[in-house]
């Protein structure tokens, strides 16, 4: 549709219809009549139901294509629907969580992943994904870490932009393309003690450098949507923060899309205590700038009466409904409101073999190698024996992949079973999952107890332990133990897999640990135990085969850290672009005292970001520079040379960051500014090169401007951001 008609709609539009193109309803609706049931509860009439803008999480071609129809034939002006789902890290092929996305540091593969997640969508009849989610994370008692791509502002804005693009292409219009919506305006990775919906206290260059450039880096590739945050951001909670739509994103960060509420967000604001009854909500929304109301009758109950009152401009109204008509035309839907809803595609692109071969080689990119001592891994063939909970388990997925099927994702075991290597490999679960005084809650009701008499498993993995030369034990915490609304102040295993660890120990040393989960954890237990760990996360679909192949070397583990492994809870919210402090302190926490330390940890992690091994190993060149001085109008060169001195071909990940040695405001002590990853033959050698432009300097100095100033500048090229590896040029 023309923009010149898509206007005149708008002006033919009553104000009851352009009210209800902002209000999402929950798809269950679909199930209930207007005046009982849920939607009953929210005083909405059938009337609602029939102008409503969009629905939420309805699936399925034929089932969209069926509403739509009905929708359109019975509305005014047949405005057809937004159909919109949280896709997160697949739809029915699903790959790892975003945090291990994070990990591969390779933009293509998680843009790939959001192409294929795009295509099946679509088919199923979905216009709007939420995702991505480019949250800063830096506290992993937040559950929803893993659904960010990690604790670092420029790695999470690459990841970010190439999501978009993937679900997006050049045109969301396109067949196999989605919208993708933005998420959690803003600041939501950085609730207080890590509790979800918790208030956030950012100062402004923290908001500004560390927390908006992911944001911008998505807006600046086109996504349509973006979400409000539940938290609140300087005692303003996000969903009624004017300054924060209509100043940041809008006018400074220049954003035009539509944007949208989180689930209820605006009848909490009643609870927030900043609006004193819903109609007062519905004003104080409208005005920050939230254009669709998610599943709350804010919108849908207060508008109409506030325009008729005169405290609520209709054109506010206007300019919402307009942003969202524009989306809706974005997508093609006034010519083709079932857009690319087809059951035949359905069935051709669902879990197909190139989709999962796909997610499967995500996998294998995510895996992070933390330790491998005496060569455990690769194995070799059927020497070792597979214990724990996650042998069997299908909980590979992430707790945000609501519309997979546990029976099509592939476990450990029966990628052992199909493996010609591992074929005879014994197993045994050895303990469930949870502590069994310990239940998880999943999203809709508690999770099942895995079926175990917990003495008769120990013993059966105990006895299988004492005859195998090595043993992998796959553990981990619960899917549901992450996600949304799963915060935990205990940050190590379930007490159960502990008392696994300890027991197969006592019969066999040569253990390898696969650890399960969605976010870093307190592992020292495993360090103290394994000879050998592979993070690999919640990986998804392929999930059993990736481990598999990865085990036995066929794919050499190239995975580096997004967020670092914390050495306990205490040290959390931790992360290595930290500030220096005027009393740094490097070395033994019981050496002196009137450093900035613990008395009792030490302050760096378990394991770093960046970090990660190989099969292989690589040496590095010192640093060149093509100059030792810099104008702000110029550039210079880096280079290192990397040589594969073991004896397999391997993938190294070469990272660089940048440290501004003296500045008008304290500096972090180092910041990631770019990344290449080297596949290298072994013997085999490369110069890897990055330029340094002014750019890459830039901060908000003392008055609030974001410029670089002159001075020294340390550069770092290596493995991870613990690297020593540097060179020193001025900036003029």
């Amino acid at each position: 549709m023309k923009e010149t008609e898509l206007r005149l709609l708008l002006r033919e539009m009553s104000l009851e219809e352009k009210i209800g193109q902002l209000v999402q309803l929950p798809g269950y609706f679909q199930h209930e009549g207007a005046a009982t049931g849920p939607a009953g509860d929210m005083g909405l009439t059938q009337e609602d139901l029939r102008l409503a803008g969009s629905y939420l999480s309805i699936i399925g071609a034929e089932k969209i294509r069926k509403l739509q129809t009905e929708f359109m034939a019975q509305h005014p002006h047949h405005i057809p629907l937004l159909f919109m789902a949280d896709i997160i890290n697949g739809y029915r092929t699903v790959f790892p969580i975003p945090l291990a996305q994070g990990c591969t540091f390779d933009t293509e593969a998680v843009q790939e992943g959001a192409a294929i997640a795009a295509r099946e969508a679509a088919a199923a009849g979905i216009h709007v994904t939420f995702s991505p989610m480019a949250d800063l994370v830096r506290d992993a008692r937040w559950g929803r870490v893993m659904e960010s791509t990690g604790e670092d502002p420029y790695l999470n804005g690459q990841m970010a932009a190439a999501m978009v693009r993937g679900y997006q292409g050049d045109n969301p219009k396109k067949k196999g393309k989605i919208a993708a919506c933005l998420k959690h305006f803003a600041g939501y990775g950085a609730p207080e003690g890590g509790r979800d919906y918790n208030n956030v206290e950012l100062s402004p260059r923290t908001l500004l450098e560390d927390h908006l450039p992911a944001y911008q880096e998505a807006v600046d590739a086109g996504c349509e949507v973006v979400m409000a945050s539940f938290n609140t951001l300087d005692r303003v909670p996000s969903a009624a923060n004017e300054w924060l739509f209509r100043e940041v994103l809008r006018k400074k960060m220049g954003f035009s899309g539509m944007v949208i509420s989180d689930w209820n967000a605006l009848q909490e604001l009643l609870a927030h205590g900043i609006a004193a009854d819903q109609r007062e909500a519905a004003f104080i929304a409208l005005r920050a700038g939230v254009d669709m109301d998610m599943t709350s009758p804010i919108y849908t109950r207060n508008l109409k009466q506030l325009v008729e009152e005169g405290r609520v401009p209709e054109a506010w109204i206007d300019e919402s409904a307009w942003r969202v008509l524009t989306l809706k035309n974005k997508l093609g839907l006034f010519e083709r409101p079932f857009k690319d809803a087809d059951e035949e595609d359905e069935k051709a692109l669902l879990l197909s073999d190139a989709h999962r071969q796909a997610a499967r080689d995500c996998a294998e990119k995510s895996f992070v190698l933390l330790k491998n001592e005496e060569q455990m891994l690769p194995l070799q063939g059927d020497e070792a024996a597979f214990i724990g909970p996650y042998v069997g388990s299908p909980y590979l997925n992430g707790a945000w992949s609501i519309f997979a099927d546990d029976q099509d994702t592939v476990t450990v075991k029966a990628a052992l079973s199909r493996h010609p290597k591992t074929k005879k490999a014994p197993t045994a679960p050895g303990c469930p999952i949870n502590d069994p005084d310990q239940p998880v809650m999943g999203f809709q009701q508690p999770v099942a107890q895995d079926n175990l008499e917990p003495e008769t498993a120990l013993n059966e993995a105990v006895s299988i332990a004492k005859s195998a030369q090595k043993v992998v034990l796959c553990l981990g915490e619960h899917r549901e133990c992450t996600g949304e609304a799963a915060s935990r102040g205990d940050l190590t295993l379930p007490k159960c897999q502990l008392r696994l660890l300890e027991a197969v120990a006592a019969v066999n040393e040569n253990i390898i640990v696969v650890l399960f989960g969605g976010r870093p954890m307190d592992i020292r237990p495993l360090k103290e135990k394994a000879k050998a760990i592979l993070a690999a996360w919640l990986p998804g679909t392929e999930g059993g085969n990736a481990v598999v192949r990865t085990l036995l070397g066929e794919s050499n583990p190239s995975g580096r850290l997004s967020m670092c492994f914390p050495y306990c809870v205490g040290q959390v919210p931790i992360h290595y672009n930290h500030l220096n402090t005027g009393r740094p302190y490097h070395g033994d926490c019981h050496a002196g005292r009137f450093g900035s330390k613990y008395q009792d940890i030490p302050n760096e992690p378990l394991y770093p970001f960046g970090f990660g091994l190989s099969y292989t190993a690589f040496s590095y060149s010192p640093v060149r520079l093509s100059a030792d001085r810099m104008t702000k109008q110029g550039s210079l060169t880096a280079s290192v040379t990397i040589t594969n001195t073991g004896t397999c071909p391997g993938t190294e990940t070469v990272q660089l960051y940048l440290r501004d040695l003296a500045a008008s405001v304290a500096r972090p002590v180092r910041m990631l500014k770019g990344f290449r990853k080297v596949a290298l033959a072994p013997g085999e050698s490369r110069e890897v090169s990055f330029t340094v432009t002014e750019d890459m300097l830039r901060f908000y100095d003392l008055s609030m401007r974001y410029v670089s100033e002159p001075g020294d500048f340390e550069i770092f090229l290596g493995p991870d951001s613990q690297t020593q590896n540097k060179a020193r040029f001025t900036l003029e």
